[in-house]
């Protein structure tokens, strides 16, 4: 059974940077996409970055572009979630995800397994 732990969130000002990890266990990691997901209060999840089972390929949303940065360590089967220029918007629980990996370079989409969640909050 796939294992996500996440950890890494806090309180920053606004303009600041914070990094997110997720280790997986369980399953060989490199045979898993990740992806990372956000909830505001209030409002739904939505997607925030994915990379695919190599590093070779990544997505972003649109709000995210520029100032985030996924990426995987395989050897520490663990990926990671680099925040730069946060803003107050950012704040919210952020998920880490996994899915089997179609071995494409374009990461999945849709994820099955989920970690705990970690809170970020970003004050102005």
């Amino acid at each position: 059974q796939v294992q996500l732990v996440e950890s890494g969130g806090g309180l920053v000002q606004a303009g600041g940077s914070l990094r997110l990890s997720c280790a997986l266990s369980g399953r060989t990691f490199t045979s898993y996409d990740m992806g990372w997901f956000r909830q505001a209060p209030g409002k739904e999840r939505e997607f925030v970055a994915a990379i695919n089972w190599s590093g070779s390929g990544t997505d972003y949303a649109d709000s995210v572009k520029g100032r985030f940065t996924i990426s995987r360590d395989n050897a520490k089967n663990t990926v990671y979630l680099q925040m730069n220029s946060l803003k107050p918007e950012d704040t919210a629980v952020y998920y880490c995800a996994a899915e089997r990996a179609m071995f494409r370079e374009t990461p999945r989409t849709a994820y099955d397994f989920w970690g705990q969640g970690t809170q970020v909050t970003v004050s102005s």
